[in-house]
């Protein structure tokens, strides 16, 4: 018997049984439930599945028949058209389109820069990494590939011995930090840098965790302003979120220092460290307090979310609890980003796309900086990473350039957001260069120099509007 597709009748109703049949079966074509070439039931089957005579079901055939829904076969059965292009007068009339919104050019930070990554190299690690057979059971600690590869891109890129033992992989850093923070007694009282992550904070208060905001200084976190009866410091010492500095030396061994002393945990996020340009590393904090750090470290920076997949470093006991935490609850980091990662790791590919990386970054970060020079507006940070930070007079004057430039069609992010504790604060634009495409970035920086210009009232041979406006309108008419 061929199935009978949904229809709905309403004996109640003054509209004709064969009428309303005909209706249902004209609106699943229209809606794709019913197909062209699709068999319909023949009238006794639909009869007797709808609980009618078949002098109803043979109506509404002649009814679609007569209007080209349907064409009958003899001898093998009615058939859907579907060709009618007049819709019947009792359905509603389509609503009219909405105009599409031009995707703002994305100056926010925290995307990777996919244009520069070998999509063929991409294609081989996908592939390398289905090789292997399916997995018969769950891995909570990592995939044995990965942690290899981790291992070797830890020591090559960032200086940090460990053993390939030593290596968890986890689902990103905020999901590490959730993890983490689970395993202490609720209500523990963790130390952020402020300003700082804002997903982290988040992650923290969504495990349970009572979130302290730290100060931060050009030195990075100020250390002798950590309170006392913390459980843990979350920091993020190579490039600090989002001011764009580094921790000073000093007070790297005085953080190490204090942890031991008073008995807390590090939570390094090294989110970004492997893009370094001109400026030398500073020892990780995982290889000056191996037992009281813990070092997280993400692919979704350096290559693309798409993976899922980070890793962490940590003390045995740690790395104990964390592996019986998933055991008992089921849950674990998929290991199939891991084995991607692993793939681009063991071709080759993975060192040769950072090279292209921290070549592409530092020629992008360049042009930022004049565009922002430009603009009567200064930028900070170390040269690393892929953002700065623009320092500006007041709340007042950010949410000005933010709306200034969302208006000619970049997205731009004002400092204020990534403050915990509350203000007032200093002000300012976190310019993130990686997310779009170099002619994209070609169309927003003249955006964003006339943005500053208009708000901080500088003045240019041009009007800082059309310098500003022009290029992103070419753009999102191209």
């Amino acid at each position: 018997m061929v199935d009978v597709p949904p229809v709905v009748l309403d004996r109640a109703s003054g509209t004709p049984l064969s009428v309303q049949l005909a209706d249902a079966l004209r609106t699943a074509t229209v809606a794709g439930t019913l197909r062209p070439g699709d068999r319909l039931p023949s009238t006794r089957e639909l009869a007797v599945a709808l609980r009618v005579s078949r002098t109803v079901t043979a109506a509404a055939y002649d009814q679609l028949l007569a209007e080209g829904w349907a064409d009958g076969r003899r001898g093998v059965g009615t058939f859907v058209v579907g060709t009618a292009t007049a819709a019947p007068a009792r359905s509603p009339a389509p609503r009219p389109a909405r105009p599409r919104t031009p995707t703002p050019i994305d100056l926010r930070a925290g995307a990777p820069c996919l244009e520069v990554l070998d999509r063929a190299a991409w294609r081989r690690a996908w592939r390398a990494a289905g090789d292997p057979a399916p997995d018969a059971g769950p891995e909570p600690a990592a995939d044995p590939g990965f942690q290899r590869a981790v291992t070797e891109h830890l020591l090559r890129h960032r200086g940090l011995p460990a053993a390939p033992g030593d290596v968890l992989a986890t689902a990103g850093t905020s999901a590490a930090v959730a993890e983490l923070a689970r395993l202490l007694p609720a209500g523990s009282r963790v130390g952020v840098e402020d300003p700082g992550y804002q997903r982290v904070v988040g992650a923290l208060r969504d495990a349970g965790a009572t979130v302290v905001p730290l100060p931060v200084d050009g030195d990075g976190l100020v250390v002798e302003a950590v309170p006392p009866g913390l459980a843990a410091v979350y920091c993020t010492p190579a490039h600090q979120y989002p001011l764009g500095r580094r921790l000073s030396a000093a007070r790297r061994l005085a953080l190490v220092a204090r942890a031991r002393a008073e008995g807390w945990w590090v939570l390094e996020d090294d989110y970004d460290g492997e893009l370094r340009y001109d400026v030398a590393p500073l020892p990780l904090l995982g290889a000056l307090g191996p037992d009281v750090t813990v070092h997280l470290g993400t692919s979704s920076k350096i290559v693309s979310p798409t993976l899922g997949v980070g890793w962490l470093v940590a003390p045995p006991e740690l790395r104990a609890a964390l592996v019986a935490r998933r055991t008992a609850t089921g849950t674990r980091p998929a290991r199939a980003g891991q084995r991607v990662f692993a793939a681009l790791a063991a071709s080759g590919d993975l060192a040769r796309h950072l090279r292209r990386l921290r070549r592409e970054l530092a020629a992008r970060r360049d042009e930022v900086l004049a565009a922002v020079a430009a603009g009567g507006a200064a930028a900070e940070g170390d040269p690393a990473g892929a953002h700065v930070l623009v320092p500006l007079p007041d709340l007042r004057v950010e949410e000005a350039v933010v709306a200034a430039a969302a208006e000619r069609g970049v997205a731009v992010d004002g400092l204020g957001r990534h403050w915990t504790r509350p203000g007032p604060h200093a002000a300012g634009l976190v310019v993130g260069f990686a997310a779009p495409t170099r002619a994209d970035l070609g169309c927003a920086l003249p955006v964003l120099t006339g943005a500053l210009r208009d708000v901080l009232g500088r003045d240019d041979d041009r009007p800082a509007s059309r310098e500003g406006g022009g290029p992103v309108e070419e753009r999102v008419r191209r």
